[in-house]
């Protein structure tokens, strides 16, 4: 009888200081090459589809940008374009909105870029990047901060338009951030490209290669930096990218290196995008009185810091989605890791794992698990589930709008 060979496992997480939420991964290893990897997430499942539709439309909006933090522009702009659609008033949103809403989640953009870059030299002990970056930072949260009111959870994007403007005043301002800001970035991407310690900890290391991008099908500066070309703002535009000029960044190599210098890239070409929208802002209204959304369906796309992020809304022609789907960049962006970990070494996977940015709350599905045993559940078992949450919440409707009749 042959005796069993036990492989070693190291667990990471579901608390570990590299990664920031809840998440648990198991590497296989040998010696300290890492042969094996799964995750189990779900940790943090907050029910936000189920939450969405018991809220009214103009409500929705508040919530989806507690999805993520960084993401919190992002989320709501893909969810009002898809009432948008579905109420068939995309084309009625006023200019100057779109505008704003451009400006907006392009500051978003830098800040998230910033914050990830500042981690990313947390993560390897170089503190140095980390303190320039989150100190380049700081000015794009407080220009956020001018515009909507908030450093994070803008609250500013709304059906039809923009619930805040950008007042004529504050545009100097914008635009003299902007120019600090590009030098500073500038300086900051030449140190990265030209310091031999970046080069030799993070170039070769967790590369993503071209073809196993494509089959786990990522999105935004992970897919970028495999060599793939997409971009929601250039391939379907929305807001106002189709009235501004910038370039999409692309980088081959697909190792954490090729993820860091496309992100720094795409800092200089947020500002070139602000710059340009601030400038040609037009006058005229914010928003678009909306009455009241028709039965129909619609989807919204936006590129979000870390890729794709889709939200589809049905209406049943009530004051409040029937149903609604989100998808966040991360449900695609974090299964790559079967292809870039497995071969690395054990200090080399966990800033593998952080390269994409990962964002584990926003993509968070529910485990069902009994006692020891994980039950997964089949396509009509969910389908069931789902009509049957459906029925009970139509008929607590019901209930709700029969007892104000009473009254």
């Amino acid at each position: 009888m042959k005796k069993k060979i036990c492989k070693p496992v190291l667990a990471v997480g579901p608390f570990h200081p590299l990664q920031e939420e809840m998440e648990f991964f198991q590497l296989t290893v040998d010696g300290e090459i890492v042969t094996d990897i799964d995750v189990r997430i779900s940790y943090n499942h907050r029910g936000m589809e189920g939450i969405a539709e018991t809220l009214q439309f103009d409500q929705v909006p508040y919530l989806v940008s507690r999805i993520c933090g960084i993401c919190s522009a992002s989320h709501p702009l893909a969810y009002v374009q898809a009432v948008e659609e579905l109420s068939g008033m995309t084309a009625k949103v006023p200019e100057r909105a779109l505008y704003v809403r451009t400006i907006i989640n392009e500051f978003e953009r830098i800040h998230s870029h910033l914050l990830w870059f500042g981690l990313a030299g947390h993560f390897i002990g170089y503190d140095t990047v980390f303190m320039w970056a989150w100190k380049y930072r700081e000015p794009v949260l407080d220009l956020l901060e001018m515009i909507t009111g908030n450093r994070n959870n803008y609250g500013n994007v709304r059906v039809g338009g923009c619930r805040e403007d950008i007042p004529d005043e504050i545009k100097p301002k914008i635009l003299q951030e902007l120019d600090k800001l590009e030098k500073k970035t500038e300086m900051l991407t030449k140190a990265v490209l030209d310091d031999p310690v970046l080069h030799v900890r993070l170039k070769g290391v967790g590369i993503l290669k071209k073809e196993d991008a494509i089959s786990y099908a990522v999105t935004g500066p992970t897919a970028r930096g495999s060599g793939i070309g997409i971009d929601v703002r250039r391939d379907d535009p929305y807001a106002a990218y189709s009235m501004v000029d910038w370039k999409m960044i692309v980088q081959d190599e697909g190792d954490v290196f090729a993820k860091a210098v496309v992100r720094l890239l795409e800092v200089l070409e947020a500002v070139k995008i602000i710059r340009q929208a601030v400038k040609k802002l037009p006058a005229g209204p914010i928003a678009t009185e909306v009455k009241e959304i028709p039965a129909g369906e619609g989807c919204g796309r936006a590129e979000a810091p870390r890729g794709e992020t889709f939200h589809y809304v049905r209406s049943d022609g009530g004051n409040r989605p029937v149903r609604h789907k989100m998808r966040a960049p991360s449900f695609v962006n974090v299964p790559s890791f079967k292809a870039s970990c497995i071969g690395q070494s054990i200090a080399d996977v966990t800033i593998t794992l952080a390269a994409v940015d990962p964002c584990y709350s926003c993509t968070e599905r529910i485990a069902v698990v009994d006692g020891q045993k994980k039950i997964v559940h089949d396509y009509e078992t969910l389908l069931r589930l789902s009509r049957e949450k459906t029925t009970r919440l139509r008929k607590e409707m019901g209930a709700d709008q029969m007892k104000l009749e009473d009254e």
